[in-house]
């Protein structure tokens, strides 16, 4: 009894808090609930970002759901990155049963099903609002580092960004830039090596090897145009619920690189659009990265770095940033450490490799007087988990087994037509899925310069111009002049941007001291 009562002390002082928090579910002791001791996690730590961790069906992904759900009925915006496709049921009621009930009870919340504002993203052909970038929008030094090259070859790419910029010619997508890199060490050999320098055929066949191995992982479809713009990501809806944008991510489980290089460009923008928050009390937006090591398994250390650099800055922007993932190790020490929060399922030990990660992962959490943790780790059920999170003081909470709360929304999926009827009532939809193929782009492209096109512009049926065929050795040079009234058109506000915006300026990072004020998305 005695125990009890010390347990019921140190939870309860542990998880005080005075500001706005959500409830996680109710402390465990001795494998048991201890009926309203609820464990809770202050709103104001959640851009301290957070792990979600444990083995193939333990309960993450309800545990992001119960997460997620909370969040946006306290008005606080949320992404999910959802790689297997089993979040949409977020948008719909669940239903109850005497399970959901009795679980409830112990934990001292009443159940009531209700579903969340959901928006549906996509990089890929997966239905939901296209997500693009230009490749004019990443700048030198992050495109780089996407395709892993060196000092030298970095260098190359420079050049290229800088060429366009003097030209005033955007690099739109992928084509563009093979396509400008080739005329430089071909047709324009001569004016680069006059101008710029020389560059080596070697280092050129390196970048384009780069390139196509970003386009066979489908990256031709996410670098173009219409950018997404992340204020869109921070939406509230008519009654207060932050809208969840579900980004699905189902057809890119075998293409790790597009994936990170889509998350340190999401991540890159986020910290170069939003301003300073300060001490809000409340995060502006909370990311939720399932199947997390897709991001790390081939990453370049430079990327590795930058994500590190990234997780450690973002947060003053009021964006939290949760993994998910099965297991503690799959994160990098340096990004592991920043993580505040820790929700901890339980995992397996089959092989003497198991057992030594169980023990390293019990080691990564505060001593406690009440568990043994290493083998709890291994005997926690369904729905169950070992749960630390930042107080508000910001000093680490006692640890504590918890019943998890129930989902409130559906815990399957949605059907195809449900999906579709949250699809055919998007805003954003309407905004960014016009379809743009080769032809659309250049006549598009010829619309935002119509006031500054070139002499050499060819003339087409109806009256209209496009833009010269691109395998013309003399695009760059008929573009030069191209400025005109396209200041106010999107392309020419690329142009404007990256004129002004310092050749290596990545978030101040890698040589520039500016913060570019527009970049990626």
């Amino acid at each position: 009894m005695a125990d009890i009562e010390k347990f019921k002390a140190a939870i309860s002082a542990g998880y005080e808090t005075k500001g706005d928090y959500i409830v996680l579910g109710a402390a465990m002791l001795d494998g048991a609930a201890v009926e309203g001791l609820q464990v809770k996690a202050p709103l104001k730590t959640f851009n301290r970002h957070g792990l979600i961790a444990g083995a193939t069906g333990t309960g993450k992904t309800k545990t992001l759901q119960v997460i997620a759900e909370q969040l946006s009925a306290k008005g606080i915006p949320v992404l999910l990155m959802d790689i297997k496709g089993d979040l949409s049921g977020i948008a719909a009621p669940g239903i109850s049963n005497p399970k959901i009930e009795e679980r409830h009870s112990k934990i001292g919340t009443p159940w009531t099903p209700q579903g969340s504002p959901v928006e549906f993203l996509s990089l890929s052909k997966e239905s939901g609002v296209r997500m693009r970038a230009t490749v004019s929008e990443f700048g030198p030094v992050l495109f780089s580092k996407i395709l892993g090259l060196n000092d030298v070859q970095t260098g190359v790419v420079t050049i290229v960004f800088k060429y366009c910029d003097d030209k005033k010619m955007p690099l739109l997508d992928l084509k563009d830039f093979k396509k400008v890199l080739n005329f430089l060490t071909n047709e324009g050999k001569k004016e680069i090596e006059e101008n710029y320098g020389k560059i080596s055929t070697a280092t050129v066949s390196t970048i384009l090897r780069g390139i196509v191995e970003l386009e066979q992982q489908g990256a031709e479809i996410f670098f173009g145009e219409k950018s997404f713009e992340v204020e869109d990501l921070v939406r509230i809806d008519e009654n207060g619920r932050g809208i969840l944008s579900i980004l699905r991510l189902t057809d890119i489980q075998d293409k790790p690189k597009l994936f990170s290089t889509f998350m340190l460009s999401l991540f890159a923008e986020i910290y170069a659009t939003f301003p300073e928050e300060g001490d809000t009390g409340v995060p502006k937006l909370v990311i939720f990265i399932d199947e997390a090591h897709l991001i790390f398994e081939e990453a370049s250390k430079a990327l590795l770095d930058q994500v590190e650099t990234i997780i450690k800055l973002i947060r003053s922007k009021g964006i939290g940033i949760f993994f998910c993932t099965q297991n503690p190790m799959d994160v990098p020490d340096g990004v592991l450490a920043q993580l505040g929060m820790k929700v901890q399922h339980a995992l397996r030990a089959f092989t003497a490799k198991d057992r030594k990660q169980i023990k390293l992962t019990a080691e990564n959490y505060p001593l406690t007087d009440f568990y043994d943790t290493e083998n709890l780790l291994t005997s926690l059920g369904m729905g169950e988990a070992l749960i630390t999170v930042l107080s508000e003081k910001g000093n680490p909470t006692p640890l504590a087994a918890t019943l998890l709360q129930a989902p409130r929304s559906r815990m399957d999926i949605l059907t195809p037509q449900e999906m579709e009827s949250i699809n055919n009532h998007s805003q954003l939809i309407k905004k960014y899925n016009e379809v743009i193929d080769s032809h659309s782009a250049y006549e598009m492209l010829s619309k935002k310069i119509e006031n500054a096109a070139s002499p050499e512009t060819q003339p087409t049926k109806a009256g209209s111009t496009e833009k010269p065929v691109k395998e013309d050795p003399g695009m760059l040079e008929k573009g030069a002049g191209m400025i005109g009234d396209a200041v106010n058109s999107s392309a020419g506000k690329i142009i404007i941007r990256e004129v002004t915006r310092g050749l290596l300026g990545v978030l101040g990072f890698g040589g520039s001291t500016r913060t570019r004020k527009r970049s990626l998305f």
